[in-house]
This record gives structure tokens, sequence and C-alpha cells, in this order.
């Protein structure tokens, strides 16, 4: 409850003075209204502070520092995007590649088709055709840039170098790589290695021996 309930009236007033509507007013009261997360819902203390937006740990053109993901992300875009929702969601990789792969092959097979049906087709079907094929990428880049979405506001990243759709417009493979090195340091860096073994500590017994004293030789 974050309100109180004002009656605007005293209540030996006159019945024929009371308008309708007039009492059980809610109020808002400060000390009630809670912090809450706006992730998962959980209560924040008072003195919680949000923290600030923090920078990417490698640009947007850092390509070069993960060879490997620069590759995939060049050559098989969909598989690196497929594995960044696995890493972030936990999502099968599959099922992210298979929809990245059929928003890249309809958009290609429509550009192919441009090309082939320019000057062939009237310029009011090659016109819709090319509206469907901007179209068809601002939707992709709507569905790509949701993850990049998601990471920012899991990790408080900012805006770099732009917002999210624009980057997976303009500059996709670079975006699903630089997403793919910033959560290989922060998600797979930070995860206990499941191969890793613990010796556990020596098992330490007490001595249960019984020393026998003598009657005789008993100290009063």
């Amino acid at each position: 409850m974050s309100s109180y309930v004002k009656l605007t009236k005293d209540q030996a007033a006159p019945l024929e003075d009371i308008k309708p509507g007039e009492l059980n007013q809610p109020i808002r009261v400060p000390q009630l209204r809670r912090k809450r997360c706006l992730e998962c819902g959980q209560e924040l203390p008072e003195a919680h502070v949000p923290p600030s937006d923090e920078p990417w740990m490698t640009g947007i053109c850092g390509c070069a520092e993960d060879p490997e993901s620069c590759k995939t992300g060049l050559f098989c875009p969909c598989v690196l995007y497929g594995q960044n929702m696995e890493t972030l969601h936990g999502i099968p990789w599959q099922e992210s590649c298979l929809c990245h792969a059929t928003f890249l092959c309809v958009g290609a097979a429509l550009a192919i088709s441009l090309a082939i049906c320019n000057g062939t087709v009237s310029p009011d079907a090659f016109e819709l055709m090319a509206e469907g094929l901007i179209c068809g990428w601002n939707v992709f880049s709507m569905y790509t840039s949701t993850g990049r979405d998601n990471l920012q506001k899991k990790f408080h990243l900012k805006n770099s170098p732009c917002d999210s759709c624009l980057v997976h417009a303009f500059m996709h493979p670079c975006a699903i790589c630089q997403e793919h090195r910033e959560m290989k340091r922060l998600i797979i860096d930070n995860t206990v290695n499941e191969d890793t073994v613990i010796d556990p500590p020596s098992v330490q017994e007490m001595s249960t021996s019984i020393v026998a004293i003598e009657p005789g030789n008993s100290s009063t």
C-alpha cells in the first residue's frame, strides 16, 4: 500500500453537506513508496543509487582483439549471433542462428532479384521491391538489436557509438563481434570451470585413548 485514505469532511458533519466522491480520496505517502528494480521487481533499499552507464571494454571496430570471433562474424554471422544469444539468454544457439539465417537469406534473395530485374520490370514494381528490401532490413535490425539492448541493461553499458538499432543497421557484423567480446569477458571468463578439481581438506581424527590412573597415585 502506498496511499492512505483522506477524509475531507468532519465525520460529524451533516450528510447533506457531503458531496459524492468527496470522501475516500487516496493521497500519496512518500514513506510508503518503495523503490523497485525495473528488471526483477524486487524492493530496493532507500539508499540505493542506480549504477551509472559503463563504457564498453572494446570499441565497435576492435575486431582485431579477438580474431576468431571476427572471422566467425564476417563469414558466418548467424552462428556468432546464435552463440551470443545462448550465452546471454541460455536458449539453444541453433534457434537464434536459424532465425538470423532466414532473415539474411530472404534479404539476399530479394537483393539478387532487384539486381536481375533492374530495367526489365516496371519502375513501380522495382520501387516496391526496393521498399520491401529496406523495410525487411529495418525489421532485421530491430530483431538483432534486442540482444544488444538486453546486454546493455544487464551490465549497464552505454549506447556506443549510437543507438543499438542503428548500430545493427549499419554495422551489424562489427556489432555482434563487439557483443561477443563483451560477453566473453563479463560472462564466460567469470564462470567457474566445471573441470576444476578442489582437493578436500585432510580428515582430522581425535585420539580416543584413555589413560588409566591407579587409585594409589591419585592426588587429592
